[in-house]
């Protein structure tokens, strides 16, 4: 077993036996011991991701896993990831990072991003994005701001140092995301003008609004598949979710979902938008320590009623009807449901930087921004320490 990167005293070695994948796992659940605000993953979802078992991601991807040791220690970790569907997609040659921690010591993560470098440069990859665990369509973005409060479900939470290393290491900002934090007893004014549009849009293409129904759960789920394609194929840095995933996923959240709380906007039967809120089960998972098995599932959807705060993941629409305010029909729709279920606080996450329309909808109600996640890019494979970028923009 070879080193992949070596710094004085940090080795960075490839993640291949079953100890390392422990080592690698378990890492973070010793990095943040006793912080309040860390939310542990799902070890069972957590695997897949970074492909130490089967998932769809990977039928079109590859990725190394990689530990940084001190004194034979782990003290750092990282996975290189090239995914096809995205340089397809983008009609690029890029590489991604994700699941990045490391102690507060720059030397741990230019060894780190040093063996990525030179995993990605081994397949002809001059560019690198991150973090995405493992792409833009799970959780991914570096937080910036808000390191107060625990993240929500599917969010990302690292120490606050973190940018500082990645930066150090020749990254720069590409495109930031944003999370705004409702509450029930703050929900502020709508823009008067913004609710004509989506009143006289609801009238004018007689829309409908319906709950998800989970005895079709199979069908629904290719809508909200279709429907989420469809919507953000101009989006930054999207790449369209596969129907193996959405199976995976739709597999995953089946019992999480609360019907009422994903809607499916109509005009004559058929689907133009939808929104999707989950209940945020964070609290649940921190006190099941990410354990599934053997009654961990049960613990996480029990009493559900409990949970007061949800995730408004994603509100989807068609194209042509982005910009009649079908998206404010469907928030306007989900709002007494949520009210009615008792929940206290819905957090709008992530909202592209790049998305004015959304973010000024949001701003214009004076939803509060409660936190900022951010995505890093390096033009240059030049795996020397400290090394700066050749160039970074957001597309």
């Amino acid at each position: 077993m070879s080193a992949l990167g070596v710094l004085p005293d940090v080795a960075v070695q490839p993640v291949t036996s079953r100890r390392q994948r422990k080592q690698f796992l378990d890492f973070p659940f010793h990095h943040y011991a006793g912080d309040p605000n860390w939310i542990p993953p799902l070890l069972m979802d957590q695997k897949g991701l970074v492909g130490f078992t089967r998932h769809p991601f990977y039928a079109d991807a590859e990725a190394q896993a990689l530990l940084a040791y001190r004194d034979g220690q782990p003290c750092g970790r990282i996975v290189a990831i090239l995914n096809h569907a995205h340089n397809r997609f983008h009609s690029e040659q890029r590489g991604f990072f994700g699941f990045f921690e490391s102690i507060d010591d720059p030397a741990v993560a230019e060894a780190l991003f040093a063996a990525a470098r030179a995993w990605l440069a081994e397949r002809g990859i001059r560019q690198i994005r991150g973090p995405c665990n493992p792409s833009l369509n799970y959780e991914c973005g570096l937080l910036v701001q808000g390191f107060d409060t625990p993240p929500y479900f599917m969010m990302t939470y690292n120490k606050p140092y973190y940018g500082r290393l990645i930066e150090g290491c020749g990254f720069a900002k590409s495109q930031d995301m944003f999370a705004y934090l409702g509450l029930a007893e703050h929900r502020g004014e709508l823009d008067p003008k913004v609710l004509r549009i989506a009143g006289q849009a609801a009238e004018r293409f007689n829309v409908k609004i319906r709950p998800l129904n989970r005895a079709k759960f199979r069908a629904e789920l290719s809508t909200f598949l279709d429907l989420y394609n469809q919507s953000l194929g101009g989006t930054w840095g999207f790449v369209p979710l596969s129907a193996g995933e959405i199976r995976h996923l739709g597999g995953q959240l089946k019992h999480m979902i609360v019907p009422d709380m994903a809607l499916i906007a109509e005009v004559d039967g058929k689907p133009i938008g939808a929104v999707f809120g989950l209940l945020d089960y964070n609290p649940r998972i921190k006190l099941i320590k990410g354990r599934l098995f053997p009654f961990g599932f049960i613990r996480l959807l029990r009493n559900r009623r409990e949970l007061k705060r949800m995730r408004i993941i994603s509100t989807n629409v068609v194209p042509e009807y982005q910009r009649w305010g079908v998206g404010l029909i469907l928030l306007t729709g989900l709002i007494p449901k949520a009210l009615e279920w008792g929940i206290e606080q819905a957090e709008m996450s992530w909202v592209l930087e790049s998305n004015t329309l959304s973010r000024g909808t949001l701003e214009r109600a004076q939803v509060p921004l409660s936190k900022v996640y951010r995505i890093y890019d390096s033009n240059g494979l030049d795996s020397t320490p400290g090394n700066k970028p050749l160039s970074s923009s957001a597309r």
